[in-house]
């Protein structure tokens, strides 16, 4: 039996043409409904505002001892014995090496004889004197005979003076004798055994080196001391004074030394080959934590950016290009959107522990004065000019420690 209502048989062909235009309708419609079915992300923001922001710099830096002694004899003699351990940290004044001492003892003793026996001249003079000027008065001798008392009793008051310096001396020698520690460190190896015939100051016994303090030296660019420079020249930066940069060392395990020094000496001349000048830096090292030949960082801080914006470090982003963070705009429809605004960095503000925010950007250019910038909830936002909607606006430190 064949059915009165049976369907038309189309063909493909004509079956696109009616087709095509609901699917056209629907995909042009699709993202329209998309859009107004989302619901805004929520976010929260910062208002931008200026602040006087700490400009600080990290650099890597060499440590080393802050002197670095030879070990050297004033006298000769027989080396007798070695007072200390290799690597031991000693004192100030404490005993090294003793010469054989002896030989220098008795120089001491046939000086202090010589000095008692300068004494007794000098009293027997001062008598003579004493005496010739009374028989004198009564003109019982001659005043050749006075003159001659006078001389006598002048040679030997020098003769005394001469025999304390040699006594001095003496001393001294016997003091050279006992080689002692110039300045408090920690010392090297022997280089002299005990029986050597010591030649004197020629003949270097061992090396210390005093770690408390330590030196810190560092090479700053010159590319960065000229944008310094500018920076201070045009008001948005303040150096500190006399250049004494307050410097704190960061250790390889990214922990910071408890120790702070500042910045002492800076070298005027550039390196050809590194495009640096040395900086010096001396930092007490109480404990001998720190070490010469180390490599660590330096932060020097003491500098003040004016008039900067900053921003919480994670509220800057990068797509590849640039970084850039997200402001809040209105847009043609007068809804809170948020927009790529991209950003030229300056350095890391590091904040206490007990602030909201501990790391921060500093903003060098991108920003204006009010501009709301997107500090929480980048990741619910999903493409520019997306609709956002604003909660409690972050904390906007008043100023950046």
């Amino acid at each position: 039996m064949r059915l009165p209502f049976a369907p038309a048989k189309l063909s493909l062909s004509a079956l696109l043409l009616v087709s095509a235009p609901l699917l056209l309708q629907g995909c042009s419609e699709a993202p329209q409904q998309q859009q107004g079915q989302m619901h805004p992300a929520a976010v929260a923001t910062m208002t931008m505002e200026t602040h006087d922001a700490p400009f600080t710099i990290e650099l890597p830096a060499t440590l080393s001892g802050s002197k670095e002694v030879e070990v050297r004899a004033r006298v000769t003699g027989i080396l007798e014995s070695r007072n200390f351990e290799e690597g031991q940290r000693v004192e100030q004044g404490q005993s090294l090496f003793t010469i054989d001492l002896e030989p220098y003892q008795l120089a001491v003793d046939r000086a202090q004889a010589a000095l008692d026996g300068a004494k007794a001249a000098l009293v027997q003079a001062d008598r003579d004197v004493k005496r010739l000027a009374k028989l004198r008065a009564e003109k019982s001798v001659s005043q050749r005979d006075y003159d001659n008392a006078s001389s006598a009793n002048d040679i030997a008051k020098t003769d005394l003076a001469a025999a304390k310096v040699a006594l001095k001396e003496a001393q001294l020698n016997l003091e050279y004798a006992q080689v002692k520690a110039p300045v408090a460190g920690v010392m090297g190896r022997e280089f002299v055994s005990e029986g050597t015939y010591v030649s004197g100051p020629d003949l270097l016994l061992t090396q210390m080196t005093q770690f408390d303090p330590i030196r810190i030296r560092f090479g700053l660019s010159e590319r960065e001391q000229l944008q310094m420079r500018q920076d201070v020249k045009n008001g948005s930066l303040t150096l500190p004074e006399q250049g004494h940069w307050k410097t704190q060392i960061k250790l390889q395990d990214g922990s910071l030394y408890g120790q702070t020094g500042e910045v002492n000496f800076s070298d005027v001349r550039i390196n050809p080959n590194t495009g640096t000048s040395e900086f010096q830096a001396i930092i007490p090292n109480p404990d001998f934590q720190l070490r010469p030949g180390q490599f660590v960082r330096v932060e020097l801080s003491g500098a003040v950016r004016k008039n900067a914006f900053i921003v919480p470090q994670r509220a800057v982003l990068d797509n590849g290009t640039g970084k850039f963070v997200y402001v809040v705009s209105k847009n043609e429809q007068g809804m809170d959107v948020a927009l790529p605004a991209p950003v030229t960095v300056g350095e890391w503000i590091k904040k206490p522990e007990n602030e909201q925010y501990q790391n921060f950007w500093l903003i060098r250019s991108g920003l204006k004065e009010g501009d709301q910038v997107i500090v929480d909830g980048m990741a619910r936002i999903f493409f520019p000019g997306m609709p956002v909607n604003v909660g409690q606006p972050a904390a906007n430190p008043s100023h950046a420690e």
